[in-house]
């Protein structure tokens, strides 16, 4: 079954959604999945170089800092329930995310997608890395089977650039707002961090689909 994910990479929720889907597959072990990352720019307008972080959520949030100390409680809480420990304090940037993206996309080749996305969230949201840092990206390379020096130069040109803005522009396109945006088997498509439990049962809807136990595709959402 082949399961496509529209995330970003600075989604908190993402991460969350990430680990819970992973749940939801080991629930189901004698289904083979594709799991395929779609990229999706929340926030097209950040310069390629990132900004500061903490500027950034207080022109998206406003100047009350309480609320987004609890904004990131409350993620945080969630993240903890699927071993994520979310650091917050320790980003201090907030990154341009195409050339992630673009890691992303070249990492499907070898094999590696699953891991590139796993660690570019680690990175970012436990450790405080920039992955807008082109060196910060050509380590994960590394760490996940690929040539860091040959990604370095080749986010340093280009590559593949108008093909994920085209991706992105066509999430947008489809009427994704948020994400996570799950789509399974491209016939049911669940928006959110979902729990494994509510991911497993569209999981089965999809294969009685398949079976032609079903009649027309629906859509789960929050």
């Amino acid at each position: 079954m082949q399961i496509d994910v529209i995330s970003d990479t600075v989604c908190p929720w993402c991460f969350i959604g990430k680990r819970r889907l992973m749940r939801a597959m080991a629930m189901r072990p004698n289904i083979v999945f594709d799991v395929k990352w779609r990229p999706y720019r929340l926030d097209r307008t950040v310069p390629k170089g990132g900004m500061d972080r903490q500027a950034y959520m207080r022109a998206k949030f406003g100047d009350d800092p309480m609320k987004i100390v609890e904004m990131h409680k409350l993620i945080a809480q969630e993240g903890e329930k699927d071993g994520i420990a979310f650091d917050f304090l320790n980003i201090s940037r907030r990154p341009d995310t195409l050339d992630s993206h673009r890691l992303i996309r070249w990492a499907e080749a070898t094999g590696v997608q699953d891991e590139v996305v796993e660690r570019l969230f680690i990175a970012y949201f436990e450790n405080g890395e920039d992955i807008g840092d082109v060196r910060v990206l050509a380590d994960i390379a590394d760490l996940c089977g690929l040539d860091g020096i040959e990604m370095a130069q080749m986010l340093e040109t280009d590559t593949d650039t108008a093909l994920v803005e085209r991706e992105d522009q066509i999430a947008h396109e489809m009427g994704v707002t948020g994400v996570p945006a799950m789509i399974f088997g491209g016939k049911l498509a669940v928006s959110g961090a979902r729990e494994p439990e509510i991911l497993v049962s569209v999981i089965d809807r999809v294969m009685e689909m398949s079976a032609g136990q079903a009649p027309a595709a629906e859509e789960e959402s929050e």
